[in-house]
């Protein structure tokens, strides 16, 4: 931020007050430099959107254990299960509308809780032998039409980034949900993306499976920028899996790590590692972004990752120490289920080899941390 406090022709009035002036911002700085071990600016839940039955349960959890925990922060995961107006073809009445969405908002703006919706963008178009929504809907825009009968031998379909036709139906979902939602951030997905330049895609065959990453990123950054929402993604692509030996799930080994060096930097990476923490929330500081660090089942894996945010708050440069934005708890579990198991660990209720009570424990557990302060946890 650039500060002129002083001109060519500042009066004797003029210059004590400067000096007043610069006197409070140095102190303010001081401030905030101190104590920046302790202030983590973005503490967050991950979590699937409520199915319509669950709503009243849903609130319940935002307006009463969320603050309690210290949450200011939650990512619910729409995907396309929402009741879609703009899009006869989404319709579904027995999902979340327009009018649950507003009621969600309402009690998240109630508790000073931001609410990021999200849908799965570029990946994660199935799962097992079921194509998701968007595929199930418009099968044109799949990257691999025809191969993989059942989705035998894959993880998850992908949509095909440079078909003419798929962003205006995607951005006017987007635009919907993040409407319903009052909505400033939006998290676009774009994890675990295996199927990119697939050789039979006549668009995509021969291009640099980075270079399509990262304009499918740019693409959808202009389209959140101009509806006035911030882009969140999933880190896992940008990172390389064989220089960093994280493997092809948590960083990536199908070219798309250049990409981070090809995109816009007021994203903010959601850093997902479940098994260990390794120190990539830096990496993505120095790159230049906002991140995130995001934990799952593991408590010494979370602590170690709030230790990270922690360790590079305190860093001595404060353009790169400002960028380790906090934690995100996520769950991968459904709503309900979590929010069972939450309320069993919060009971003391025995801890269960599942994802859902695991993840409750690990929420639990890491947030209790944050609130006891720097001392509590370390790297692991």
């Amino acid at each position: 931020m650039k500060t002129n406090f002083l001109g060519p022709a500042a009066s004797l009035v003029q210059i004590p007050l400067a000096m007043l002036c610069l006197s409070l911002v140095v102190s303010a700085t001081a401030s905030e430099s101190q104590s920046g071990d302790k202030i983590i600016p973005i503490c967050g839940l991950h979590v699937s959107a409520p199915a319509k039955r669950d709503l009243t349960a849903a609130l319940e959890f935002i307006r009463e254990a969320l603050p309690k925990a210290g949450v200011n922060t939650l990512i619910l995961e729409f995907d396309y299960g929402f009741n879609f107006q703009s899009r006869p073809e989404f319709a579904d009445s027995s999902a979340l509308g327009k009018d649950e969405a507003q009621q969600i908002a309402k009690a998240c703006r109630e508790k000073g809780i931001e609410l990021i919706p999200s849908i799965n963008c570029l990946g994660h178009q199935s799962w097992a032998k079921r194509n998701g929504r968007l595929l199930e809907k418009h099968p044109e825009f799949d990257e691999t039409p025809g191969k993989f009968p059942g989705n035998e031998g894959i993880y998850c379909r992908s949509y095909c980034p440079l078909h003419p036709q798929v962003h205006p139906v995607l951005f006017d979902l987007i635009d919907e949900l993040a409407k319903a939602c009052d909505a400033k951030s939006f998290h676009a997905g774009m994890d675990e993306v295996f199927i990119l330049a697939d050789p039979d895609c006549p668009r995509c065959q021969g291009k640099d499976p980075a270079e399509l990453f990262a304009g499918e990123v740019k693409t959808l950054h202009a389209h959140l920028k101009e509806i006035g929402c911030r882009m969140w993604l999933w880190g896992d692509r940008f990172i390389d899996g064989k220089a960093t030996k994280l493997g092809k799930w948590e960083a990536s080994e199908n070219g798309t790590q250049a990409a981070v060096d090809r995109v816009p930097k007021d994203i903010v990476i959601c850093d997902w590692h479940y098994e260990k923490a390794p120190e990539t929330p830096q990496f993505f500081a120095n790159k230049g972004f906002d991140v995130v660090a995001c934990p799952w089942r593991k408590p010494d894996v979370a602590l170690g990752e709030l230790a990270h945010i922690r360790g590079l708050r305190r860093g001595h440069d404060p353009s790169i120490a400002r960028r380790g934005l906090g934690v995100v708890q996520t769950t991968w579990c459904g709503f309900a289920p979590f929010l069972q198991a939450y309320h069993a660990q919060a009971s003391g209720a025995p801890l269960e080899k599942n994802s859902a009570s695991e993840a409750a424990h690990c929420f639990i557990t890491l947030f209790q941390a944050i609130r006891d302060g720097p001392r509590s946890g370390g790297p692991r």
